[in-house]
C-alpha cells in the first residue's frame, strides 16, 4: 500500500518545555456553573469540611473552584508527567487513506505509559496530594471487604461491577479508616481539571502547523478522558473565540447522555456518596454483563452535564459491535489496538470522515485515544468468533431505574 506524502508529519511532538505548567479549569469560562454537590441527608450543597472527610484537603479545593482558569501544576506533578509526557499528536494518514476520505484524521495517543491509558494523568496527581497530606492506600472493586462491595455480589453474583459499585466501595474505606482517602478516576471537576494536559497538548501541537479542528470527538463514560480532550477548545468557545463541533461518544447500552435524565443522582450504587446533578440513568443501573466495551458507569460528569444541557456539545450512543468493528479497523491500518474505551470515538471519527467522502470537504477531525486495549483481548475475542451481541434497554427498563432517583426539592 503506498502512503500519501504527508503535509504534516505523522507524530507531532512537543518539547519538555511545552508541556503545560497548569491545568485549564473550563468551569471558570462557563457562563452556568456546575450545580453544586449535595448532602443527601440534609439537601445542601456540600461544604469543604464535609468533603475532606473523602477526599484530599488540596483536592477539596479544586472541586470546588469555579473560578480559577489556570491552577499551577506541581513541580513534582510535572516532573513525573515528563516520563510519558508530552504525549503524541498522530495524523492518521494510513486511516485517511483507507477510508479514501478527503478529511484530515489527528487523535491524541494517551497509551504510552505503564498503565496503557489517560489515567495515570490524575492518578499521579491525587497520589502526590494525598501522599502529601500522610495517606494510606485504596481497595479493588467488586470486593467481599467492604458491606457495599458484598451486597452488590449477592444481588448481582458474577457481576464485574462498575464505577458506580467502585465508588461506594471507595468512599466506604475512606470514611471508615483513618488515614484513607478516596481517589476517583473520573467524574468530578477534579479529575477533569488533571486530565486537561490531553487537550492543552493536543492544541499546541495543532496551532503549530495552523489546524483549527471542525470536530472534536471524545468517548464518554464518567468524562474524564472527553473533558481532557475539550478543555482548552471548549474554553474558546465559552469566551466567544472559537467555535467547535464536540462530540461525545457513549455505549447505546449505558446511554446516560442520550438516554438519560438531568437530575441530582448518587454518584455510586450503594448511595452513599453525595448527591451530582448530571445525565444519570439512575445510581442502581447496572450495564448488560454481555456489555465489554467500558464506559460503564450510569451517570456523566456534572460540568460535561452542563454543556451539554446549554447545547455546547453534542451526544451520540454508538453499539459495540460497531464499536468494536471499528477498533479492528483501525488497529489494521494504524498499528495500534485501541482500548474498546477509545474505540467508542474512533467510530464516530470514521463516520466522520465517511460523511467528509460524500460531501467532498476537508474537514479536520480530532479524537482521542485515550489508551491501548491489550487487557481488553477476550472482548476482542469474543468480537472475531461472532460471539458479541448488542444490548439496548428498553424504555421499560429505564424507567425502572429512574424510579429509584433520590427525591430533591425542585427535582420532579
Amino acid at each position: 500500500m503506498s502512503i500519501k506524502a504527508p503535509e504534516i508529519p505523522y507524530k507531532i511532538y512537543l518539547s519538555e518545555e511545552e508541556l503545560p505548567y497548569s491545568w485549564y479549569n473550563m468551569r471558570a469560562d462557563m457562563k452556568v456553573k456546575p450545580a453544586p454537590l449535595l448532602n443527601p441527608a440534609t439537601g445542601a450543597p456540600m461544604s469543604a469540611e464535609e468533603l475532606g472527610g473523602v477526599f484530599c484537603a488540596e483536592l477539596v479545593e479544586q472541586e470546588l473552584d469555579n473560578d480559577t482558569a489556570y491552577i499551577p501544576i506541581p513541580r513534582e506533578i510535572r516532573d513525573f508527567y515528563k516520563m510519558y509526557r508530552p504525549s503524541p499528536l498522530v495524523r492518521a494518514y494510513c486511516l485517511e487513506q483507507k477510508l479514501d476520505t478527503p478529511a484530515h484524521i489527528y487523535y491524541k495517543f494517551e497509551g504510552n505509559n505503564t498503565s496503557g491509558s489517560h489515567k495515570l494523568n490524575s492518578a499521579i496527581a491525587q497520589a502526590y496530594y494525598a501522599k502529601k497530606q500522610g495517606l494510606r492506600g485504596v481497595t479493588p472493586s467488586p470486593s467481599p471487604t467492604t458491606a457495599v462491595g458484598r451486597k452488590i455480589l449477592e444481588e448481582f453474583p458474577g457481576t464485574t461491577g462498575s464505577l458506580g459499585c467502585a465508588i461506594s466501595e471507595a468512599v466506604e474505606v475512606a470514611v471508615s479508616n483513618p488515614g484513607y482517602r478516596y481517589v476517583l478516576g473520573s467524574v468530578l471537576n477534579q479529575v477533569l481539571l488533571h486530565q486537561s494536559v490531553i487537550g492543552l497538548e493536543a492544541k499546541t501541537a495543532l496551532d503549530k502547523y495552523g489546524v483549527r479542528p471542525d470536530v472534536i470527538i471524545g468517548c464518554a463514560g464518567g468524562g474524564s478522558n472527553l473533558g481532557g480532550l475539550i478543555a482548552p477548545f471548549m474554553g474558546e468557545k465559552l469566551r466567544g473565540e472559537a467555535d467547535y463541533r464536540i462530540i461525545a461518544v457513549e455505549p447505546a447500552s449505558c446511554p446516560s447522555f442520550t438516554r438519560g435524565k438531568f437530575a441530582y443522582d448518587f454518584c455510586d450504587t450503594g448511595m452513599i456518596c453525595p448527591l451530582a446533578k448530571m445525565y444519570t440513568l439512575g445510581s442502581g443501573f447496572i450495564p448488560s454483563p454481555n456489555h465489554a466495551g467500558g464506559l460503564r458507569f450510569h451517570g456523566m460528569s456534572p460540568t460535561l452535564s452542563q454543556l451539554y444541557a446549554d447545547g455546547l456539545m453534542e451526544a451520540r450512543a454508538v453499539e459495540q459491535t460497531a464499536v468494536f468493528e471499528a477498533a479492528e479497523l483501525f488497529a489494521r491500518v494504524e498499528g495500534i489496538l485501541p482500548a474498546p474505551e477509545s474505540a467508542h470515538a474512533i467510530r464516530v471519527a470514521i463516520d466522520e470522515a465517511l460523511k467528509c467522502r460524500e460531501t467532498g470537504e476537508a474537514k479536520d477531525i480530532l479524537f482521542g485515544l485515550t489508551g491501548t486495549g491489550y487487557f481488553d483481548l477476550v472482548a476482542y475475542q469474543k468480537f472475531n468468533d461472532g460471539l458479541m451481541s448488542d444490548y439496548i434497554p428498553t424504555d421499560e427498563d429505564l424507567a425502572r431505574s429512574f424510579a429509584g432517583l433520590p427525591k430533591v426539592p425542585g427535582q420532579a
